[in-house]
């Protein structure tokens, strides 16, 4: 069977023949244990590919289970609008909300359990993480590393801190290594990349990585459509590199497409990776042999950029290299997330000094801003860490009149690229900087992740006068004019319009379909001209239904036009 036989190349590649073979032995016996249905339809992806980004708790109500709460409110306000959920880590955690797993296969009993996942699932698509390079310091497993049981023996990475990990390329400025005693007295420094309760797990160890595997097809068996690979450039370690994006990580990434086209070629695999953007498509492989979707982690800070800037030009020049060779990949546009907006993306886009404005400007919006520490031992900024939505307030005027539309105006950029759209919870709800979060837990990021009681959502949700009603209808409105245009596949062809400095414009088509995206990304009016060869003198906008001359269109501070021909 040439899939399995390509399960078997890899992993040799990865650990050689002898250990390869053992390996491939225990992932076949995985892969008939958890049997999946097979069958490729048509593609990966439609027009009406667009995702919610939640926590499992961000909504609730007395008396229900966080998951239920989800379950009821989606069906309500979100059927036809979005297909697929990401429900953000929902196993029992120590830390990081969620993403410090004590255990990978159980639901948090706070949240509810997995059958209160089916309905959900029933009604959407469903995207689960798979937190595969770490695990918490007080999960079972770790606590049977520091026991010494046998399975869990090297389940971490010892390393003497006399050696030289400068090389290490490092995305906090927390200690790499965490001193701990095991049972038996003996002291060890074990790898933490990310936190002193977030233990790097070993991938040389065949136990801990046939676990990894063993989640990947529970998840798969459970509904999930779609596995997020958390924090897969850092998988593999080898000291004397930098140990980010290294040869075994990719094979990794190249295995666990290939087992899943075995067992369920329908399932989308997508890789998070808060690099510059040449280090993350990097995840695309050869176009069919990695990951479907990588997050386009370059869009959140580089369109912020631009309507702090007022201009499009460096947004306009970076999408024109978003031409894939292959059907068979595409973007994960996202501009909010869990986490905060990060800076690294926009490294060799934007010189220094354009950046230190973002940072002013986040700070004037009573956001923060998180460091890394880089290999030099100094510091530098690493993520703004803000709610998006007040990311595009202007906080010098005390009645900015133009907040929701300089937002909504950002995601209609979004919503228009090539690419699979995903939004998070918080922006399409207009949740503003949740800074009491931030007092509680002394944590940059609790401030776009506020747990909301829906009651007081749909009452102001009700009110057309509150700002979260003032985003919400709109935005439900964006996707929804989204999902039925054949020319905003995720595939379609496109072309970047310079049209003004101004004007963020890009045309989208296939056979069927052109639509010629414009918005105004300035505090000004602007007169721009569509006078090109092909273009019809009148052309219909499928926001408002009205009739456009191609000539002269006059467009409005922060105002957003999707022009196609009727």
């Amino acid at each position: 069977m040439k899939g399995m036989d390509e399960i078997r190349h890899i992993l040799d590649k990865i650990y050689g023949s002898e250990k390869g073979s053992l390996a491939f032995e225990r992932i076949a016996a995985l892969m008939e244990k958890f049997p999946v249905k097979a069958g490729q339809g048509k593609g990966y992806f439609s027009e009406k590919d667009v995702f919610l980004i939640t926590y499992g708790d961000t909504l609730n109500q007395k008396g229900e289970v966080p998951l239920r709460t989800l379950h009821k409110f989606a069906g309500k306000q979100f059927k036809d609008v979005f297909s697929t959920i990401h429900i953000l880590p929902f196993f029992p955690f120590s830390s990081d909300d969620g993403f410090s797993v004590m255990d990978f296969f159980t639901v948090n009993p706070e949240l509810g359990a997995w059958d209160d996942l089916q309905p959900l699932g029933e009604n959407f698509k469903l995207m689960f993480d798979l937190v595969l390079n770490h695990v918490s310091a007080q999960s079972t497993w770790f606590q049977n590393y520091l026991e010494e049981v046998p399975g869990f023996e090297k389940l971490a990475i010892e390393v003497d801190p006399a050696i030289d990990l400068s090389l290490v390329t490092r995305p906090r400025s927390l200690p790499l290594l965490t001193e701990f005693e095991k049972s038996s007295g003996k002291t060890v420094h074990v790898w933490t990349t990310f936190s002193a309760d977030q233990i790097d797990l070993n991938f040389k160890s065949l136990d801990v990585f046939l676990k990894m595997i063993e989640a990947l097809l529970f998840y798969v068996k459970q509904g999930g459509t779609s596995i997020r690979l958390d924090a897969i450039a850092y998988l593999w370690k080898e000291i004397g590199t930098t140990c980010i994006h290294l040869s075994s990580t990719h094979e990794i990434v190249k295995l666990f497409r290939s087992i899943l086209d075995v067992a369920a070629p329908e399932v989308i695999l997508i890789t998070e990776t808060n690099v510059p953007h040449q280090e993350n498509i990097s995840y695309f492989g050869n176009g069919r042999n990695e990951a479907q979707m990588v997050y386009n982690f370059t869009l959140p800070p580089l369109l912020f950029y631009t309507f702090v800037s007022e201009d499009a030009t460096v947004l306009s020049d970076w999408a024109k290299g978003l031409h894939l060779t292959s059907d068979s990949n595409t973007f994960f546009n996202f501009t909010a997330s869990h986490d905060g907006v990060g800076v690294r993306p926009l490294e060799g886009i934007l010189p220094q000094a354009e950046i230190d404005k973002l940072i002013q400007t986040v700070k004037a919006n009573g956001g923060r801003v998180s460091y890394k520490k880089n290999t030099d031992g100094s510091e530098s900024p690493y993520e703004l860490n803000i709610t998006y939505v007040d990311a595009f307030c202007n906080q010098a005027s005390k009645t900015d009149l133009l907040h929701t539309k300089r937002f909504l105006a950002s995601q209609s950029i979004q919503y228009a690229l090539p690419g699979v759209p995903a939004t998070y919870i918080h922006s399409i709800l207009g949740s503003r900087n949740w800074q009491e979060g931030v007092r509680q837990t002394k944590r940059a990021r609790t401030i776009n992740r506020e747990k909301l009681q829906v009651d007081n959502i749909l009452s102001q949700l009700k009110d057309p006068g509150t700002f979260r009603s003032r985003i919400f209808y709109p935005y439900i409105e964006l996707i929804k004019v989204r999902r039925k245009q054949p020319a905003l596949h995720p595939n379609a062809s496109f072309e970047v319009l310079e049209i003004d400095p101004k004007v963020f414009g890009i045309a989208r088509y296939c056979k069927e379909q052109t639509i010629y995206a414009l918005t105004n990304t300035s505090s000004q009016q602007v007169v721009v001209g569509l006078d090109r060869k092909g273009i019809p003198l009148r052309l219909k906008d499928l926001f408002s239904g009205k009739e456009c001359g191609t000539h002269s269109l006059r467009m409005d501070p922060y105002e957003y036009l999707w022009l196609s021909s009727y």
